[in-house]
């Protein structure tokens, strides 16, 4: 693997740095800064990344995309990440539906759908967990009957991200409860605003309602909004789950990167920078994300010569949910009696910053597969050990 990047590459992530400074919004960049957080103002942000070229990097031209290489991808998402910027409002559109329409739609799917999401003209959510079968996916149990030209969809699909502003979502749909659970599936494309969809919003622990439950009762999907054959829809749904997973990559590296460098400085103004213990934990740290840059960077080394990501996917999401987790944990501890107070107070610290993010970091060992399933995967593909059950 080599380490380092072609002038070409370099060129371009000055591009990116150039861009950022000229257009960061007011607000970011700066930890602890209120922000502006929108949907109109993340939507309009995605658009001018679009327009500027940098969305869509190893899409195909006809489709909106540049056919710019897999490292320049990642060199954007670092980018993004290290400089605090905001991230494009269609996150599942992207990342998700993009690369499994570009895979297996037709050739009107992707004239339909692919432009639209590199815009944010329509945004995408991801049907797959339900209450009985988060971990387990393939048992799920929302049903789709056909019926003439249309398939009728009836369940319900819950821990929904962006549900409650997103125009499509990728549904997986049982259409043959007869056969074994892995069959028997079929992915389609649903328009949320079809008659029978309802959306409601989940109060997180932290205040806020960013995922969703949402049920469907008797919604009509044409027939041409299957994507992929009919009940082979968990090979499609194969294809989301890997793009998952080479998500994380080195856009996340830098994210705790940055979590990192504030997490020290806090330490320095708090005046507990020179206590043996909290040196040893910032000292771990840093020794745990550089491990992770590198399993990230062997990733991506790996699909860019044409592989395809492996369990090594698993490893980097522990990695990175746990340690997001400790890091944060470490900030509470350090704060004190201060970690309690969330506001401007006297008393309070950077304005509830660390307690937010605290809080937001219970969610990473459970969104994206649990920490327990991703075990699994590692005993099982790495190491060889018989199934769990």
């Amino acid at each position: 693997m080599d380490l380092n990047y072609s002038p070409e590459e370099e060129q371009f992530r000055q591009r990116v740095r150039d861009f950022l400074k000229a257009n960061l919004p007011p607000g970011w960049g700066t930890p602890g800064r209120p922000r502006d957080e929108s949907v109109e103002f993340l939507r309009e942000w995605q658009r001018k990344l679009f327009e500027n070229g940098f969305l869509g990097l190893t899409w195909p031209k006809k489709y909106g995309g540049q056919e710019a290489s897999l490292i320049k991808s990642a060199i954007f998402a670092e980018e993004i990440a290290r400089h605090r910027a905001p991230s494009p409002l269609n996150a599942l559109g992207l990342t998700l539906a993009g690369p499994t329409i570009l895979v297996h739609g037709t050739e009107e799917q992707k004239d339909r759908y692919v432009r639209k999401i590199l815009s944010a003209e329509e945004i995408w959510c991801q049907g797959f967990s339900e209450p009985g079968s988060g971990s387990d996916l393939a048992s799920l149990r929302t049903r789709a009957e056909i019926r003439g030209d249309e398939f009728v969809v009836s369940g319900q699909k819950i821990w929904t991200s962006s549900a409650q502003i997103a125009d499509r979502c990728m549904l997986l749909v049982r259409t043959d409860p007869r056969a074994p659970k892995h069959r028997g599936i079929s992915y389609l494309l649903l328009d949320m605003h079809s008659p029978g969809v309802t959306v409601r919003p989940l109060r997180q622990i932290d205040g806020r309602a960013t995922f969703n439950e949402v049920f469907f009762d008797e919604v009509r999907v044409p027939r041409e909004n299957l994507l992929g054959e009919l009940n082979h829809g968990w090979y499609v749904a194969l294809t989301t789950l890997m793009n998952e997973r080479v998500s994380l990559g080195l856009g996340r590296s830098a994210v705790l990167a940055n979590t990192l460098n504030d997490l020290v400085a806090l330490c320095r103004r708090l005046g507990v920078l020179e206590q043996p213990q909290v040196r040893q934990q910032l000292a771990q740290f840093h020794v745990e994300l550089q491990g992770l840059r590198y399993i990230a960077l062997r990733t991506l080394s790996a699909v860019a010569k044409g592989g395809t990501p492996g369990p090594e996917g698993s490893l980097a999401k522990i990695i990175y949910s746990e340690l997001s987790q400790r890091m944060e944990e470490l900030a509470m501890s350090v704060m004190g009696p201060a970690s309690q107070v969330v506001d401007d107070s006297a008393w309070g610290i950077d304005g509830g910053y660390w307690q937010a993010d605290f809080l937001r970091s219970r969610s990473e060992t459970i969104l994206g597969g649990t920490s327990e399933i991703q075990r699994n995967i590692i005993a099982e593909r790495v190491l060889a050990l018989p199934k769990a059950r």
